[in-house]
């Protein structure tokens, strides 16, 4: 079995904990239970509140990771097509997110029956929804309709981006870029190899260096680059040709990343560049397939992603729900943490095998040119999708708002 059938145990774990840690944190930081609970637990909501969103940097290392094992395992890009990889990609974790969008627009007006607080999103427009959708909505400016989904659009960005220098490292390379998905990969060399490795050191490192400072690019992929390039490193680390331009030129892009925080110190980049160096150090000491040995952290794992989309939309209904109908008091108001934390678990549990993969398989079960109707920017199928989608949110929360 090749190393991109086995199931990775390690990369589970990560995400299972990070992916708590974004529920604990949104369960701080909105909605009023959580100012209960602060008068018994100050410093653990505070830390939650403020802290626990570094966990987002796990994603970021993770995905980066995954994406240079899936599509350029020995430093070669060999994904095919990438326009059709960018159409898969967006189509992948667009579904589920549309799906959770109209979800959590619902979850809002009935949030809004029942408390009055600044967490809870006004009412959505049609164009807002078709703005999230289309991953658009915060480079131009729309509220969000959910918290955290910053982080989809960021995804898909920072996909593309590396997806570009991945098949320009290959152009560079003087190689061909067709050939379909799957097709055995090359003999890399050095030759073949270093100029991927310097576009994407040099931009990794320029993010660290430079945009990750500017607080402005933060809707933009180059923003998120420099962890995002650390977890394809972390993976090339272990399976690039051995040589000593490439050893020389991965210790260099280490020395550099460090001396950034050195330059201007940011948590979440040491976080980054940490969860970076243990999915290196698994490779070389053969963790990664092997440990943790845990079903709960598989499954946790696995729902990851339901559970993020999930998250604010059932939490927010819990902190209604316990605002409006259950005692003002430091008990019953922690109580309703747990009950909204449980609910999100069980909640993306429902939306994983129920939306997720269900849509998956719809997915992988198109023709090709079903796939381009259905998710091609160009042919628009998947905006026509979206449109009477925001039609039919946006006459339902009107007539929810009027009833």
């Amino acid at each position: 079995m090749s190393a991109q059938t086995l199931r990775m145990p390690l990369i589970d774990a990560f995400k299972a904990v990070a992916s708590q840690l974004i529920v604990l944190h949104h369960l701080a930081f909105y909605g009023p239970m959580s100012d209960w609970t602060h008068q018994v637990w100050p410093a653990l909501v505070s830390w939650l509140s403020q802290d626990a969103r570094m966990a987002v940097q796990v994603f970021l290392v993770i995905s980066g990771f995954l994406m240079v094992r899936s599509l350029a395992a020995k430093g070669v890009f060999t994904g095919g097509n990438p326009w059709a990889l960018l159409r898969h990609r967006y189509l992948t974790i667009a579904g589920p997110y549309a799906v959770a969008i109209a979800f959590t627009v619902m979850c809002s007006w009935l949030a809004r029956q029942w408390m009055d607080h600044d967490s809870v999103p006004g009412p959505a427009t049609a164009e807002q929804f078709v703005w999230h959708v289309l991953l658009l909505h915060s480079l131009l400016g729309f509220d969000s309709l959910s918290a955290g989904v910053w982080y989809v659009a960021i995804d898909f960005q920072l996909f593309a981006l590396m997806l570009a220098l991945l098949w320009l490292g290959r152009r560079w390379a003087g190689q061909a870029v067709s050939g379909a998905a799957g097709t055995a990969e090359p003999a890399p060399n050095v030759g073949r190899v270093w100029p991927t490795l310097m576009l994407v050191v040099g931009l990794g490192l320029a993010s660290l260096w430079w945009f990750n400072r500017v607080a402005g690019y933060d809707n933009w992929a180059v923003y998120f680059f420099g962890a995002y390039a650390s977890g394809a490193l972390a993976w090339w680390v272990g399976n690039l040709p051995r040589s000593r331009v490439h050893t020389a030129l991965l210790a260099l892009a280490a020395v550099l990343a460090v001396a950034a925080l050195a330059l201007d110190w940011r948590t979440r980049i040491a976080v980054a560049l940490s969860v970076a160096g243990v999915l290196a150090l698994a490779q070389a000491k053969g963790w990664l397939y092997t440990w943790p040995r845990s079903r709960v952290l598989d499954y946790l794992g696995k729902i990851s992603y339901g559970v993020f989309l999930m998250n604010f939309p059932v939490g927010l209904v819990v902190n209604a729900a316990f605002t409006r109908f259950a005692p003002a008091d430091v008990l019953a108001q922690t109580v309703g943490v747990m009950v909204a934390w449980l609910a999100t678990v069980a909640a993306g549990a429902v939306f994983f095998h129920a939306v997720e993969q269900p849509l998956r398989r719809f997915s992988a079960g198109l023709p090709a040119w079903g796939r381009f109707r259905l998710a091609g920017l160009a042919g628009m199928g998947w905006l026509r999708i979206s449109v009477w989608g925001a039609a039919l949110a946006a006459v339902l929360g009107a007539v929810l708002e009027l009833a």
